[in-house]
């Protein structure tokens, strides 16, 4: 994925193994933040750069999957701040919904498209609550937020959820 040309060769082989484990895991965590799989490799690549300039800073009694959780969801976030303009969103779906109760493949990609028209900071909520099974107290902290703030995304974010999506396809929320 990245081309390792400078530093050791310790911190290239420990980086490389650390990327190749978990190249996928991060592409589509980003791809649930954003929506489309060219932003989400975007949004991984960044990742992987930053984590790559701070592999020799990062502390390896914690986890270094919190750490690039953390990057992928700021670096979303921070970009969606930036853009002055709302972005116009193609989509393979028709409108209207299966009048019969679809399978689960299908009820997937109606809760994808669901999640896509979630707003941002509820969608980073949810997806680091509910995808990535973070605990309130882990969303806040990759969040930059209280815990208070993560409850109230989630509840906004499921209900805008319910809102989109037709009444056989089923999501739920928990609290811990």
């Amino acid at each position: 994925m990245l081309p390792l040309t400078n530093g050791s060769h310790d911190k290239d082989a420990g980086f490389s193994e650390y990327v190749a484990a978990h190249a996928e895991q991060v592409r589509f965590t980003a791809y649930l933040l954003c929506g489309d799989w060219h932003e989400a490799e975007d949004l991984a690549q960044t990742a992987f750069v930053r984590l790559y300039l701070a592999w020799e800073r990062v502390d390896r009694t914690e986890p270094i999957d919190a750490y690039v959780r953390k990057i992928v969801t700021r670096t979303y976030l921070n970009e969606r701040r930036r853009l002055w303009r709302k972005l116009e969103r193609l989509t393979s779906a028709p409108p209207e919904t299966p009048a019969e109760s679809p399978p689960a493949p299908e009820q997937r990609m109606l809760i994808m498209r669901a999640l896509s028209q979630v707003p941002r900071r509820q969608r980073a909520a949810l997806v680091l609550r509910y995808w990535e099974d973070l605990s309130l107290v882990e969303a806040a902290e990759v969040l930059g937020c209280s815990v208070g703030t993560v409850k109230s995304q989630c509840a906004r974010g499921l209900q805008r959820m319910r809102e989109l999506l037709p009444d056989d396809v089923a999501i739920g929320g928990r609290d811990r």
